[in-house]
């Protein structure tokens, strides 16, 4: 028997398509959906970056997208500038200090290790520049509030400083409340003062205010059951 494709001994060969013979229908869709697929892949590169989450931020900017670390100084400038505030007192020197510790973030970002949190990692910077900025100034004692921002409210606080016997609107009342804080806070030695601000006022875990200030999870609970119970011999009598 010969084969349906030989014919005595001769191999005979069907007609091929050719994309010559194309019709230009044919072409004209293929286009079209190849241009569909661009666009659906392009749709799903253009992720919002507020978003992804700060390490995927950190991805995202060393990998080329210059857009990234803007995003990152959005999430954290004001939050950092209430925290070194919050340390130093001086609201002026805080700002100077935020756009220091986002240079040096800037510089150093290839050093973060993605497998931790990028917020640990960048107050970690924020709070060692705090605590130089204490230790050089000699005029002064270590202070943690001279001032306290006047739209700064409770709300946002882990801890409240509300006043049961009071309306919420009698606004003089907090204000006294919160300047009584203020000269409490102030007599807190610096070591238990970090420890409380960042619990207390950032709501940090132990976990990240040890990585943060760089003393072992023991240290910081002592530190701030110290800080606590010190706050409260100290605020007691000026609240009588």
């Amino acid at each position: 028997m010969i084969d349906d494709g030989v014919k005595g001994g001769v191999v005979v060969l069907e007609p091929q398509t050719s994309p010559a013979t194309e019709t230009s229908s044919e072409i004209e869709g293929g286009s079209e959906e190849m241009v569909q697929v661009a666009r659906k892949k392009a749709k799903e590169r253009e992720v919002s970056l507020t978003e992804l989450q700060d390490n995927e931020l950190v991805a995202r900017f060393l990998a080329g997208n210059g857009l990234a670390f803007p995003e990152l100084v959005r999430r954290y400038q004001s939050r950092l500038l209430n925290f070194i505030y919050r340390t130093i007192g001086d609201r002026d020197r805080a700002e100077d200090l935020v756009q220091e510790t986002f240079i040096r973030v800037y510089r150093h970002l290839h050093r973060f290790d993605q497998t931790k949190k990028f917020s640990t990692w960048i107050y970690t910077i924020a709070s060692n520049l705090a605590k130089n900025e204490l230790r050089n100034r000699s005029r002064n004692p270590l202070v943690l509030f001279q001032t306290i921002k006047k739209n700064w409210e409770a709300d946002h606080r882990p801890l409240q400083w509300e006043d049961p016997h009071y309306r919420p609107d009698d606004l003089f009342r907090k204000r006294h409340l919160r300047d009584t804080v203020e000269k409490a806070v102030e007599q807190l030695p610096e070591h238990h003062r970090v420890v409380f601000v960042l619990r207390e006022m950032e709501g940090k875990t132990y976990e990240e205010i040890s990585e943060i200030t760089g003393v072992n999870l023991g240290t910081v609970k002592s530190r701030l059951n110290r800080a606590r119970n010190n706050f409260a011999q100290i605020i007691a009598p000026m609240l009588r």
